[in-house]
């Protein structure tokens, strides 16, 4: 315990935000976060006999002198548990930017009989219990993705949504940077109810045409589908989503908790952007803060609150939570960044915008009068071609 409380003391003094906005291999990241600079063919040389079923080699014995050199030349137990950080954020990081779930396939323990028992990782990426890894937000931070630095630019990410390919390639076609779905849109789109539970296929079925694009795609999850949520972030993960939106419908907030765990343990890399609805339903407005920080716990990489309006509660949010605020776009940009806000979504705009103006467009035909500007056939032929999919000849190969 004294170790590990060496540990927790030393990454409670480095801010995730430095690691994840640092330059470089991601060793030398962490290193200059704790006041070192380091060789990273030291800390991998170290790294490749870390475990204790490892020879050790005299390359790996020089590279630790040398370590103990950059990190003050004091061969203490402070020292140590500095390298051990470094060590132990290397192969499992490098795997985690790689996407490979889990990053560390097993961990092992020494029984109090003194052999050694090996635990399997799967769908628990980072431990459990008292055993589990207390780097976690500092890992992910320094595996953070493009999608994820979206989040923390000089103004709101200003996120679209889709609701199928061709909306999806004219967002991106306009300049984007990246893309979302509404679940109305998906769901309308079928002829089935929004929030319900009923579009897990056609949700997958897009992304795996929307991730064709250039740019980060997250989908709208509903309140997960009721799927066991590692095994649908790992599908999400693997078909090259970017992140997921889930909202929790202002219900038990412990069980929302626990479904973003899940997320986060089938798919660590994933963005999972927590949305709470208590202003949206306008109901338990005072458990929206608490709710926040229990979602923030429990793995969330950003907190949506639909609904969030006023200027004394979007900047109550702000202060309080140690995520990205994401919020509908309610209010005009400018006013938003100015208040703190770091993602600004659509919802559902697009897709009820774009019914208006269909039916728009067919009464104007009907009624002899001036139809408005649309693409060309030849300019959505064209937009389609930049970004071809599969041929027929390959669906079902």
């Amino acid at each position: 315990m004294r170790r590990r409380a060496l540990v927790e003391r030393e990454l409670a003094a480095i801010d995730p935000a430095v690691l994840r906005d640092g330059t470089g291999h991601h060793v030398e990241i962490l290193a200059r976060a704790m006041g070192s600079t380091v060789s990273v063919a030291d800390v991998q040389a170290v790294a490749a006999c870390y475990q204790p079923h490892l020879p050790v080699t005299p390359a790996a014995d020089a590279a630790v002198a040398r370590l103990i050199a950059a990190c003050g030349g004091i061969a203490d137990e402070v020292t140590a548990n500095r390298i051990g950080l470094l060590v132990q954020a290397c192969d499992a990081t490098t795997a985690l930017i790689a996407g490979r779930n889990p990053p560390v396939p097993l961990t092992r323990r020494l029984t109090p009989d003194g052999s050694i028992a090996e635990v399997d990782l799967t769908g628990r990426p980072f431990g459990a219990g008292k055993h589990a890894c207390p780097g976690r937000a500092h890992a992910t931070a320094l595996a953070a993705g493009p999608f994820h630095r979206l989040h923390y630019g000089p103004r709101p990410l200003v996120l679209p949504s889709a609701w199928d390919f061709a909306t999806a390639a004219a967002l991106v076609e306009a300049g984007f940077t990246a893309i979302g779905t509404t679940s109305l849109g998906v769901a309308a789109a079928h002829g089935l109810p929004d929030a319900a539970g009923a579009t897990r296929d056609q949700t997958l079925a897009l992304a795996r045409l929307l991730v064709r694009l250039p740019v980060p795609i997250t989908v709208d999850i509903e309140s997960g589908f009721g799927a066991d949520p590692r095994d649908l972030a790992a599908e999400l993960w693997d078909i090259g989503v970017a992140g997921v939106n889930i909202e929790d419908a202002a219900g038990d907030p412990e069980a929302h908790a626990r479904i973003i765990q899940g997320c986060k343990d089938g798919a660590p890399a994933l963005f999972v952007n927590a949305r709470i609805d208590t202003h949206w339903l306008d109901r338990d407005k005072d458990t929206t803060l608490d709710r926040a920080a229990r979602y923030a716990d429990a793995g969330a990489d950003g907190i949506f609150i639909p609904g969030l309006i006023a200027d004394n509660d979007i900047e109550a949010a702000v202060k309080a939570m140690p995520l990205p605020l994401n919020v509908l776009a309610q209010r005009p940009l400018t006013e938003l960044a100015q208040l703190g806000v770091q993602r600004v979504s659509t919802g559902s705009l697009l897709h009820r915008v774009a019914l208006g103006a269909t039916v728009a467009a067919a009464a104007a035909v009907r009624d002899s009068n001036p139809v408005p500007a649309a693409p060309s056939y030849q300019d959505v032929l064209a937009m389609l071609e930049r970004y071809p999919g599969s041929s027929p000849k390959d669906v079902g190969a």
